[in-house]
């Protein structure tokens, strides 16, 4: 289960029934005012997925977090349900470590879909130093996940996160860099009645 140190894979985390649930309720989110939009970057080009944030927005050309979507429609963050925090806090419990999610982004990946190498850095810098969790559910299509170090040339490893699938980044993994380099598709369970794949990530900022 721990890949690295603080590193962690809980295979098949959720099972098939709430995977159900929480596909519906990301669905009904995405549908909302502030639902699923096409994040455009710094450089002008769009995203390969779609996105909402819950809590805070993260604006995709400044890399901070806002309140509101002045990167898009200017329409308030949508808070961040309790139910759908309590899904973060049954992994890091389980994990015994301490989190108090108040941001999750939702990514709604096409079967094309994917996303560059990065780090997840853009929360408080007390947060970053203390190695506050991430904590991302998978649900749908399999992905092919790359795993790296702490700096961009280091090795990546790739990983396969499957529908239920639960990845937590902490303590001394806080800041690898990750990415999605592809789907493979008709692997999402067909209860679930999507393709491509949803991913929930959640921060404390």
């Amino acid at each position: 289960m721990e890949l690295e140190p603080g590193t962690f894979h809980l295979s098949r985390w959720l099972a098939p029934d709430r995977q159900e649930a929480l596909v519906g309720r990301c669905l009904e989110i995405g549908a909302g005012p502030a639902g699923f939009y096409r994040p455009t970057v710094r450089g002008g080009g769009q995203m390969r997925i779609d996105m909402v944030c819950l809590g805070r927005h993260w604006n995709a050309k400044t890399y901070r977090y806002e309140t509101h979507r002045t990167d898009h429609d200017g329409l308030p963050a949508p808070p961040l349900p309790a139910d759908l925090a309590a899904y973060a806090r049954a992994v890091t419990d389980h994990l015994g470590l301490a989190f108090e999610p108040d941001i999750c982004i939702l990514n709604r990946y096409p079967a094309d879909g994917r996303l560059g190498l990065h780090q997840d850095k853009d929360e408080r810098p007390e947060t970053l130093a203390a190695g506050v969790p991430i904590v991302s559910l998978s649900l749908g299509d399999t992905a092919r996940f790359l795993l790296g170090g702490l700096r961009r040339r280091d090795p990546v490893r790739t990983l396969l996160l499957g529908s239920g699938d639960a990845l937590v980044l902490a303590g001394p993994s806080r800041l690898r860099y990750h990415g999605v380099v592809r789907l493979l598709p008709g692997t999402a369970p067909p209860t679930l009645g999507i393709q491509g794949r949803l991913n929930l990530t959640y921060r404390q900022y």
